[in-house]
C-alpha cells in the first residue's frame, strides 16, 4: 500500500503577507560597521601633529677638494691621500641636505655629523617655512652626531627624549625627515631588529643601530626616529642607501651621552680606559675554551688607569660590555667609542678562574699619556723639528715631529721607521709641531692601531701601527 504525497498551495493571504515583509525588509549589500564613523586621528596621527613641528630641514654649502690626479684610475686611496697633502687641491662649491630635530626650546638642533660635515653656511627651515642661519656648536665623526644651533625670538617648539633601552621588536615606529629635498615627509613601520652591528668596508663598523623597515632615505639623515607616544628613540641615517626597505638609527640612550658632550664642551673628549688589546687566535681560543671566535685578549693594563682599578688583568679575555659582545678590535674600538668621561662601563672578561664582571670608571687621559704613548706604544723618541736637528738629519722641512730613536721591537721598529723620519700626521690629523702632535695623539686614546703619514726625504707614506 503506498502513499500520495500531495503538494498544498499556501492560501492567498499568506503569499500576498510574505511579498510585503519582502519588500519593506531593508536591504544593504555591505555589512553594518555601525552609526558613527572611524575615528581617523589614529595614534601615528597624533604623533605626526605632536612631533612634526619640531622636525627642521637642514641646507649647507660647504667647499669640496678635488685634485687633479693622473693616477686616479689605480684606486690607491693611501696614495690619494699622498697627494692631496702635498699637491694643491682645486676647490669647488657643493650644496646638500638633511633632517634635524629641535631638542630644547632655546633651539639646539641634533643632526649626523655627515649632514654638516664641513659646512661653510648651514641653513634651517622651519615647518612653518622660517629659515635661520645656524651656528655649529659641536660636531663627532666617529658617532656621527652633531649639534646646530637657531636664534629665535620665541621658544621653539621640540621633541622629548625616550629611551632605546627598551624597545621592543616589532614596536610600531615614525620617521620624518627630508628626503630628496621633499620637506617633511612622513614614513612609518615596525622596528626590525637592535643591536644591530654593520661593518662598511674594512675599517668601518657602524654599531648597535636600530634596524627598521620604514624608509630612510637620502636627505632623511638627522632626523628623528619617534615611538607612537611621539618620543624620540633614535637618529636616522641613511647608511644604506641601495638597500630596500631597510632603515637604520643611532639609539637615543648612546646619542644623549654625546650630546650632552657636544653642547657642553663642543666636542666629545676621548675617554680613558686604559688597556691594549689584540684579536684572538684560533690557539689563544682554544686556551680559553671558547666555542667560538669572539672577544679580545688584554696584553696590557695601565695600574693607575680605569681598567687597572677596576680588576682587569693582563691576559684577561674581554667577552662584552654592557651586556654588548665584543667580536673583534674593531667591535671594541667602535663599540667605546660611544662612553665619555664620567660614564661607567661593566665589562664581562674570563680568565682561567671564571668569568668576572668589572665595573670601570671612565676618566680623562691623564698628562702622561703622550709621552708614554709615544715610548712604550710607538717605541719612539721624537722631537719638534728645529734649525740643529734638520741639519743633523738633512730635512728639508721645518714643521713637524723628527724621530730620534727608535726601539728595534716597538711597533715603528718592527715596521721599518729609524731616526731622520719626520711624523706629518696622526690618525690624518695634520702635525706642524709638539702642540699638534700631542692633540693628535690624545685623539688616538685607547684605539687599537694608528695611522702616520711619516716623511723620508723627499717622499712621504702611510703606515699603521699595531698597538
Amino acid at each position: 500500500m503506498g502513499f500520495a504525497i500531495h503538494q498544498v498551495k499556501a492560501p492567498h493571504f499568506l503569499r500576498f503577507s510574505f511579498l510585503i515583509l519582502l519588500s519593506l525588509s531593508p536591504w544593504n549589500p555591505y555589512p553594518a560597521f555601525g552609526a558613527e564613523p572611524f575615528d581617523r586621528r589614529t595614534p601615528l596621527v597624533i604623533t605626526v601633529e605632536k612631533v612634526g613641528p619640531s622636525v627642521v630641514n637642514i641646507y649647507t654649502l660647504e667647499n669640496v677638494s678635488t685634485l687633479n690626479n693622473p693616477f686616479q684610475n689605480f684606486g690607491n686611496g693611501l696614495f690619494d691621500q699622498f697627494l692631496k697633502d702635498f699637491l694643491p687641491p682645486q676647490m669647488s662649491e657643493r650644496r646638500s641636505l638633511g633632517s634635524g630635530v629641535i631638542i630644547n626650546s632655546q633651539g639646539y638642533i641634533l643632526t649626523n655629523e655627515h649632514v654638516i660635515g664641513n659646512a661653510l653656511e648651514i641653513k634651517v627651515r622651519l615647518v612653518d617655512q622660517r629659515e635661520f642661519n645656524a651656528t655649529l656648536v659641536g660636531a663627532d665623526s666617529r658617532s656621527d652626531l652633531a649639534i646646530v644651533k637657531i636664534d629665535s625670538q620665541e621658544p621653539l617648539p621640540y621633541v622629548e627624549m625616550g629611551q632605546s633601552e627598551d624597545l621592543m621588536i616589532g614596536e610600531t615606529v615614525v620617521a620624518i625627515g627630508n628626503p630628496f629635498g621633499l620637506n617633511h615627509t612622513v614614513t612609518s613601520g615596525i622596528i626590525s631588529a637592535v643591536n644591530r652591528t654593520i661593518r662598511a668596508g674594512k675599517n668601518k663598523v657602524f654599531y648597535d643601530f636600530i634596524q627598521v623597515d620604514a624608509s630612510i632615505n637620502p636627505g632623511n639623515s638627522g632626523g628623528p626616529l619617534l615611538n607612537i607616544n611621539g618620543s624620540l628613540i633614535g637618529v636616522n641615517t641613511a647608511i644604506y642607501q641601495k638597500a630596500e626597505g631597510i632603515g637604520f638609527a643611532i639609539p637615543i640612550n648612546r646619542a644623549r651621552r654625546i650630546v650632552r658632550e657636544l653642547m657642553r664642551f663642543g666636542k666629545v673628549r676621548p675617554g680613558w680606559i686604559g688597556l691594549s688589546i689584540q684579536d684572538l687566535t684560533p690557539d689563544l681560543m682554544r686556551h680559553f675554551k671558547l666555542d667560538r671566535q669572539r672577544g679580545v685578549l688584554v696584553t696590557r693594563v695601565f695600574k693607575d688607569g680605569p681598567a687597572g682599578q677596576a680588576g682587569v688583568h693582563p691576559g684577561d679575555v674581554l667577552l662584552s660590555v654592557d651586556d654588548h659582545l665584543v667580536n673583534d678590535g674593531l667591535d671594541y674600538q667602535e663599540l667605546m667609542a660611544g662612553y665619555t668621561i664620567g660614564n661607567v662601563a661593566h665589562f664581562k672578561v674570563v680568565r682561567d678562574d671564571g668569568p668576572h664582571v668589572l665595573a670601570l670608571n671612565i676618566s680623562a687621559l691623564p698628562r702622561n699619556f703622550v709621552a708614554d704613548f709615544t715610548q712604550n706604544q710607538l717605541g719612539l723618541g721624537i722631537r719638534p723639528v728645529n734649525p740643529d736637528l734638520a741639519r743633523q738629519y738633512g730635512l728639508q722641512t721645518g714643521s713637524g715631529m723628527v724621530v730620534v730613536d727608535v726601539q728595534p721591537n716597538g711597533s715603528a721598529g718592527k715596521i721599518g721607521i729609524r731616526p731622520g723620519d719626520v711624523i706629518r700626521q696622526v690618525d690624518q690629523h695634520p702635525v706642524k709641531n709638539e702642540e699638534d702632535y700631542n692633540q693628535a695623539v690624545m685623539e688616538v686614546g685607547d684605539r687599537t692601531s694608528v695611522l702616520l703619514l711619516v716623511q723620508r726625504g723627499r717622499y712621504g707614506y702611510y703606515v699603521t701601527l699595531e698597538m
